[in-house]
């Protein structure tokens, strides 16, 4: 039992004055002579008996009356918390990421959740609920009702620190108050490590839900396979978590027409391939059925007509390894002899080849720095007989590190970079017992600070990147190295091109930051635009002389295909496609959580929160005792003699 007031019950002291009247009574008796006594002996005798017992049960009927009396001011009452207020605080995190499709036992797992919140939690109570993508401050659940039941689902999950980070936020500043925070959530297992902390400030209950059945087929992933001077093999990578299942049916669509279907047996990963004929705009949309987690069952792509990409070799020495490289197919390959370079070719360019010039002159190294600057991208070949003053003070420009003299001595070529974009997809593993290249010169750099891509066994860079410029340290020549007949030359020169523009890809992953280069010109005043069929943004861009970078991250939403516009010209399309992170059914193990409380239900959470929360207040029965003794005493001096 606890009590609101307790300092009142020194007010219990007040039990020492009916004690001390009725030990001490202070009446004086006053002798009277009587003749025969024998008779008053046994009256005073019976007498005293009486009085003696009524004088003690009345002192315990006055006692009683001054406890209650007392004790009903104090307010005791019982509670499962050491607080008497009643007020509390709830914070809900409602999970409405895409692995909250799975089935439940009524529905998806969200819209069970949805139902129990609205079910269980009175009408007019205050909470504060959150999803992923949504937040509803102070409010009601009959004011969000509708909200709630609309509620869709968001491609990305908050992290679980984040969540008690936000929860806590949402929280009041009142330490008199009572703050429970629910989790609410199917609690995926994700790549990285998840934790959830306890906290002294906060009651922590999470409500693990679970799907009926843990089985899902996702449509993983689909890439050109093989390209032929008439088609385009495409492949899509299915994955299954579940048993084995047979004939499932995928279909292939271009735009909104059905153009090929084909049927799979899948156990862990199965794939199929679609054939799409070459220099077509297709709008590609693969679908499957499969009743657990329907956003993974539709990829969106699409095969636009492809830009060329321009590159300039300026060339001083043979240029045919480039030229091999280089195929028209996929690059507008320009070469020129350094005497006859033609200066208005630079601006159109998305790479620029120095290929082993003797001596850079003043006005190639002022025109490739205002290229550099303008989004173009430069590789530099130095040649045998390289002009150092002049190369340095090209590299000074383009802020790379400068040459030191050249050194004669042969050094093999060992060190690769594997993780460097150039080189991310060309290996399937690291590889150990590799054909290493070899030089018989090399310049040194100095104050290098930019990692190398390929380097030397002493750790010295090859080929380095700064920004937009890459440099090797040596002639490529057939007198200095044998790096052209090296299977390395292709993969490296031809990455560098392929990034000199990016060209957009098959789709994108909504919610990532994508980097994308449209090819146009746009004059002063234009601006480009991202269009679905419901909105139309502006997204984050950078215009240069021949291509304009477009990034995007919060935009789109949802999946599907987004045109590309310049005011009312369709320039592209771009897929995007949901990110396929929330295909995992695996689960954090709550049991194993500290410090929080683990419940089956939203019903069985709200009602640990009512139940702390609950006071049982006393005084009123207290108030009762007083007036019982109290009419106890009445009734003892009235007929007790």
């Amino acid at each position: 039992m606890q009590f609101k007031h307790p300092e009142l019950l020194y007010g219990l002291l007040l039990l020492l004055i009916p004690i001390i009247v009725h030990l001490f009574q202070l009446r004086r008796f006053q002798k009277e002579a009587f003749t025969n006594v024998k008779f008053l002996k046994e009256v005073t005798l019976q007498t005293r008996k009486s009085s003696q017992l009524k004088k003690w049960l009345t002192l315990i009927t006055r006692l009683g009356i001054i406890a209650c009396a007392v004790i009903a001011f104090a307010q005791p009452y019982f509670s499962n918390s050491d607080s008497f207020s009643t007020k509390s605080e709830t914070v809900i995190y409602l999970d409405n990421s895409f692995s909250m499709q799975a089935k439940g036992g009524n529905g998806t797992l969200l819209n069970e959740a949805i139902q129990d919140i609205i079910s269980y939690i009175p009408e007019d109570d205050k909470i504060t609920l959150f999803t992923n993508n949504a937040n509803f401050y102070n409010t009601t659940t009959k004011a969000i009702q509708n909200d709630l039941i609309q509620l869709k689902h968001s491609p990305k999950q908050l992290p679980y620190e984040s969540v008690i980070l936000k929860g806590k936020q949402a929280f009041s500043n009142d330490g008199s108050t009572l703050k429970n925070l629910v989790l609410i959530s199917d609690f995926q297992q994700k790549e990285t490590a998840s934790k959830i902390e306890s906290d002294s400030t906060i009651n922590i209950s999470v409500v693990p839900l679970q799907p009926s059945v843990r089985t899902n087929i996702t449509i993983d992933s689909v890439y050109i396979s093989k390209t032929t001077v008439e088609n385009f093999e495409v492949t899509v990578l299915l994955k299954n978590q579940g048993p084995r299942i047979d004939n499932v049916s995928v279909s292939l669509y271009n735009d909104e027409n059905l153009v090929a279907k084909s049927s799979v047996s899948i156990e862990d990963k199965a794939s199929t391939l679609f054939t799409i004929p070459n220099n077509t705009i297709f709008k590609g949309r693969i679908d499957i059925e499969d009743p657990s987690l329907t956003y993974d069952n539709t990829i969106y792509f699409n095969i636009d007509k492809s830009d060329l990409i321009n590159v300039l070799a300026i060339n001083d020495e043979s240029d045919d390894f480039l030229k091999r490289i280089f195929t028209s197919d996929e690059f507008n390959y320009t070469a020129t002899d350094f005497n006859a370079l033609n200066y208005n070719l630079i601006s159109d360019q998305n790479l620029i080849i120095v290929n082993e010039l003797k001596t850079i002159p003043v006005a190639l190294s002022t025109a490739l720095k205002a290229f550099s600057d303008n989004g173009g991208y430069v590789l530099i070949i130095p040649s045998n007989e390289s002009n150092l003053d002049s190369y340095n003070q090209l590299f000074i420009n383009l802020g790379i590190s400068n040459f030191d003299s050249q050194n004669v001595q042969e050094k093999r070529i060992t060190s690769i970079n594997f993780s460097h974009p150039l080189l991310a997809n060309v290996f399937d593993k690291k590889v150990d017992n590799f054909q290493y290249p070899k030089v018989n010169s090399y310049y040194p750099q100095n104050g290098v600070t930019s990692p190398s891509i390929l380097g030397y066994e002493d750790g010295t860079p090859f080929l380095s990147q700064t920004q937009n410029t890459f440099a090797f340290t040596a002639s490529l020549s057939d007198d200095n190295s044998n790096f052209k007949n090296s299977p390395l030359i292709v993969p490296v020169l031809y990455n560098i091109g392929k990034n000199s523009l990016k060209l957009p890809k098959l789709y994108y992953a909504i919610g990532l930051e994508n980097k994308i280069d449209i090819d146009t010109r746009l004059s002063q005043d234009d601006i480009l635009t991202l269009s679905s069929q419901e909105t139309s943004v502006i997204p984050l861009q950078r215009n240069y002389t021949n291509k304009v970078e477009l990034t995007t991250n919060e935009f789109p939403t949802d999946n599907g295909w987004i045109t590309v516009k310049n005011k009312e010209t369709d320039l592209k399309t771009l897929s995007f496609n949901y990110d396929r992170t929330e295909s995992q059914l695996t689960y954090l193990d709550v049991a194993a959580l500290s410090g929080v409380t683990v419940n089956n239900s939203v019903a069985s959470a709200i009602n640990d929160i009512k139940s702390a929360t609950n006071v049982n207040e006393l005084w009123k029965w207290f108030v009762i005792f007083a007036l019982a003794f109290l009419v106890i005493e009445m009734l003892l001096l009235k007929f007790l003699r």
